[in-house]
Parts: structure tokens; sequence; C-alpha cells
């Protein structure tokens, strides 16, 4: 599944290509995608150029003239190209954002998962992103705050910062591999971290997502970004799927349970 990485490389790829530029047509091959699209998306955006290219947790907002958004959602295999028109569709390419620049936003999602609506006025109010916690590489992301948010807490670290109401896009590998960094145990008690440790986390958190998102993401079986490049931040991965193997940084074994239905990987020896 594409995550915050992912969605925000995406973001920066299909940016200089449609910000500024007017679409001419919408072409829904697929009118139900994770939930029906709006048909109002296909006869209200062509004629309207797109302003802005933004992201909200694993959301990507493209704001349009007239105080409109399309917003979408790349769900479990969907990626999104700017390509030639000329190019033909594939079967799995469900909609065509056509550009006057002679180019083509088009969103390919095999499994359907994805999602496209169209908003009137402010997104950030839209009841999918109004709860979302702060951006974990924003400025609301602050030790202070993962310390209160914390604070009396019996639940898991790990499961804590995978609360898109607490934080939003700290998906499962970027969890694993920040509290690697942080050395923190993932089934920790978040009410028994101390201040000093919430701001290494912090530290952490943002620098693993930093990281992935320089290197273009981490999904290399289904993810690609802009005009086709995939992702290549899975090989400097210190936890996330190397049960078995040996820690990067003592050596010792890392291991794998089983939290909220999801693998969960660390060291035993520097994770407390």
């Amino acid at each position: 599944m594409p995550e915050l990485p992912e969605v925000e490389t995406t973001r920066r790829g299909v940016a200089p290509w449609i910000e500024g530029v007017r679409v001419a047509a919408v072409i829904l091959r697929q009118p139900v995608l994770r939930w029906p699209v709006p048909r109002k998306l296909v006869r209200e955006l062509p004629g309207r150029s797109i302003l802005a290219a933004e992201r909200r947790a694993k959301y990507l907002l493209f704001r349009a003239e007239g105080d409109r958004t399309l917003m979408l959602h790349l769900g479990m295999s969907g990626s999104l190209r700017v390509l030639q028109s000329s190019i033909p569709h594939g079967a799995h390419d469900h909609l065509d954002l056509a550009l006057e620049s002679g180019r083509v936003l088009r969103f390919h999602d095999p499994r359907r998962f994805g999602s496209a609506d169209w908003v009137a006025g402010d997104p950030l109010r839209h009841p999918l992103l109004a709860r979302l916690g702060p951006e974990p590489l924003g400025p609301g992301f602050t030790p202070e705050y993962l310390a209160t948010a914390c604070r009396g807490r019996r639940v898991a670290i790990k499961q804590l910062i995978m609360n898109g109401r607490i934080v939003v896009g700290v998906g499962n590998i970027y969890a694993s591999e920040a509290l690697f960094r942080a050395g923190i145990h993932p089934a920790r008690a978040a009410g028994r971290i101390g201040p000093e440790r919430i701001a290494t986390l912090v530290a952490a958190i943002r620098a693993v997502l930093e990281a992935a998102i320089r290197q273009g993401g981490t999904t290399l079986r289904d993810f690609a970004w802009g005009e086709g490049q995939r992702g290549y931040f899975r090989p400097e991965l210190a936890a996330y799927d190397r049960a078995g193997e040996p820690c990067l940084r003592c050596h010792g074994t890392i291991r794998a349970v089983v939290q909220g239905q999801r693998s969960t990987y660390y060291c035993p020896r520097c994770q407390r």
C-alpha cells in the first residue's frame, strides 16, 4: 500500500506537470472505485486550471479554480502517471485528466481500493480529513505534542503512532523503522516513555520519513510515481521484514511479532 512517503513523492512528481494547467476533459472508465466517483467531476472539472497539488495524510488534493478540489486516494495499489495523451490506456487505468498541454494525468488502480472525490469549499473540512492528527513533518508534530498524546496511555507505542488521529502517515513499515532508530520497544506502553525518549522518537519518525521521500518510498512492487520510476528505500530498512537476520547495530537477531494484526520487527537487545 502506498504510504505517506510514496504519496508525497507522487505529489512532487506530478505537480510540475499539472499546476497552472487547464483540464480539457475528464475521462472516467470505471465509475465505482472504493465508492462511486461523483459524476459532477466529469462535468465540472473540464475548463478549470489546477492551481495547486497538495497532500493531507495519504490524500492528494488537486485544488482547481472555483473553490473545488479533486481529492484522490491511491488505495492499496494505485498510482498516478503523467503521460503523453497518445499513449493508450490499460485495463486498470480508470481515470484520466486530459490536460491542455497535450499530456494526461492517469490514475491506475488494479484493486480499485482507491477513491476520487470532487469537493466544494475547504477540503480539510471533509469528513475524511477533519479529525486527522498533525503531519509528522509539519510544525505541529513536536516532542511536547507527542508527550501529551502519550501521557497516561497504556496502548503500545507502535499502535499509538500508527493512529491517524494522533499523527498521520506513520504506516507499519515506518513505525517499525522509527522505533528501531529510537531504541524503543514497539510493545512498550506509550505512557511509560519519558520525555527525552519521546523527543528521540519524534526525530526518528521525521528522519525515516524524510529519507524515504528522498529515495522515492518503499513499496517496490506496486508503487510508481510521476513518469513511472519506482521507489528504492527498501534496501535501507534496518528492521522491517528482517526477522531472523542480524541487527545492523548490535548483531543480535531481529524478531517479528504481530501487533494489531500487523507484523512488527524489532531488536530485543537494542529496543527497550
